[in-house]
């Protein structure tokens, strides 16, 4: 009999609150929930089409866009997705298909924890 081990990331993504604070700063409140609700849905249009591009085995592109969603999101101070997105890019430039699902999976998690602690930033 095999053992299954499931492991749990309870742990809050890192997030630099620099950027988001810059952007309040400068735009104030209304356009800066603008640009970010712009960014993060950016960032979840761009994590679809990865997920597309993994499954039609395009790691060449797969790779450029992770590197592109990781500049979206550090610009919105996001580091642990922008972290995952560039792991993401490698696993794709080494066509390592586990390793790719494992950091793709890492990514989406990340992406949705980031997602409560930017609007939780705004509260502060």
């Amino acid at each position: 009999m095999n053992t299954v081990t499931v492991l749990e990331c309870n742990q809050n993504p890192l997030m630099d609150p620099a950027p988001l604070s810059e952007i309040y700063r400068d735009l104030g409140d209304k356009m800066a929930e603008e640009t970010i609700c712009r960014a993060l849905e950016d960032l979840a249009i761009r994590l679809n089409r990865l997920q597309d591009m993994r499954a039609a085995a395009q790691y060449d592109e797969l790779a450029r866009q992770s590197n592109r969603l990781a500049a979206v999101a550090q610009g919105i101070g996001l580091t642990e997705v922008s972290t995952a997105a560039r792991h993401v890019a490698t696993c794709a430039l080494q066509k390592s298909a586990v390793a790719l699902e494992a950091t793709m999976c890492r990514l989406e998690r990340g992406f949705d924890l980031a997602i409560s602690q930017v609007w939780d930033f705004r509260d502060f």
